[in-house]
């Protein structure tokens, strides 16, 4: 799909695997303890990761609009 425009902090990233577990598309892992991109072409962009993480360590800095149909 593209190439993930996704920030993951890694000093906030605590390890704790949740958005690993919330990829739909197992574009994350954890590598050396943190979350990392690691198949940025499956990235989706859905925000989950983001939405999942309590530690704030991951921010999509994007926003989706969707237009109405006409």
């Amino acid at each position: 799909m593209g190439t993930a425009f996704l920030d993951i902090d890694s000093e906030k990233c605590v390890g704790c695997g949740d958005c690993v577990e919330k990829c739909p598309t197992d574009a994350v892992e954890l590598v050396e303890g943190k979350a990392t991109i690691v198949r940025p072409e499956d990235c989706s962009f859905c925000t989950d990761c983001e939405s999942i993480c309590f530690y704030k360590a991951i921010r999509c800095p994007f926003e989706i609009i969707l237009a109405e149909e006409k």
